[in-house]
């Protein structure tokens, strides 16, 4: 039934989008993996996966609802010039921390870099990424939350979030790998990468949502695997983003995020370098 294999990697979208052990590795697995079952082509594939993307910015939106409410109030007083307000104030933060990786992701996108499509590669970040966020884990917490947020570190957040257009580095990873270097807690580390999620996710759905689907040649059959695969991802996305937050509220660390990443990573390194050891 092709449905299942739609449902698993949707649900694989979902629950790695938004916790720190990359979503784009993980879904370079599931396709690989699901290729057979699914006879997709390169077009088809990259429409499934902005699917599965808006699955689950629509549920990072309906999870932080009054944060975005917020942004939206104050991406309204940015446009009235009013830069002051405390909505514009947040706003403008995450708007600087987006601009780093919307403008290098665009320059990626026209000059088609295919050089990190490699699973070797998303093996190998998977891993030394992982340390690093544990790292960055072992500094301690602030009583800051990301209203006091300064400029200088919502670039160094931006700049961070360019390090993600590596597959296995982990957009929300990386950022909360800065905050967290920078004395946030985990649990506003998170919040802010997470609201820096709806940028990011919502620019890279238009760039390549507008080349993927202005062919519209989609047949109902299709439409109804894209639709599977929307709802599948937000379902998901939503219990993963309650999950972490709950546990992050409760003093958890990243170890558990970094433990898998270090047996993936490792894992699957050690299952491709085997031959070459034998």
């Amino acid at each position: 039934m092709i449905f299942l294999p739609i449902i698993v990697l949707a649900i694989i979208q979902g629950i790695t989008e938004f916790l720190p052990i990359s979503s784009s590795g993980h879904l370079v697995l599931g396709h690989t993996i699901f290729d057979g079952a699914l006879s997709l082509n390169n077009l088809d594939k990259k429409r499934l996966d902005i699917a599965v993307h808006i699955g689950t910015l629509i549920a990072v939106i309906f999870y932080f609802k009054h944060d975005f409410i917020t942004l939206v109030k104050g991406g309204i007083d940015i446009l009235r010039c009013k830069f002051k307000t405390p909505n514009a104030t947040i706003a403008l933060h995450v708007l600087i921390a987006s601009i780093p990786v919307i403008a290098c992701g665009l320059a990626m996108f026209i000059v088609d870099v295919t050089i990190f499509d490699s699973l070797i590669l998303i093996c190998w970040a998977t891993l030394i990424f992982g340390i690093i966020l544990y790292i960055a884990d072992k500094r301690p917490q602030s009583k800051d939350s990301i209203e006091n947020i300064t400029i200088k570190h919502a670039l160094i957040y931006g700049f961070f979030q360019c390090i993600a257009l590596i597959p296995g580095v982990s957009r929300s990873g990386i950022t909360m790998t800065a905050g967290r270097f920078m004395g946030y807690s985990r649990a506003q580390s998170a919040r802010f990468s997470l609201l820096m999620g709806i940028v990011t996710i919502t620019s890279a759905g238009l760039l390549v949502g507008t080349s993927t689907f202005q062919d519209g040649n989609l047949t109902g059959e299709f439409l109804m695997i894209l639709g599977v695969g929307i709802v599948t991802s937000f379902i998901t996305a939503y219990i993963a983003i309650t999950v972490m937050m709950k546990w992050f509220a409760r003093e958890g660390t990243m170890t558990p995020f970094v433990i898998y990443r270090i047996l993936l990573g490792g894992g699957l390194l050690l299952y491709i370098y085997w031959p070459v050891l034998l």
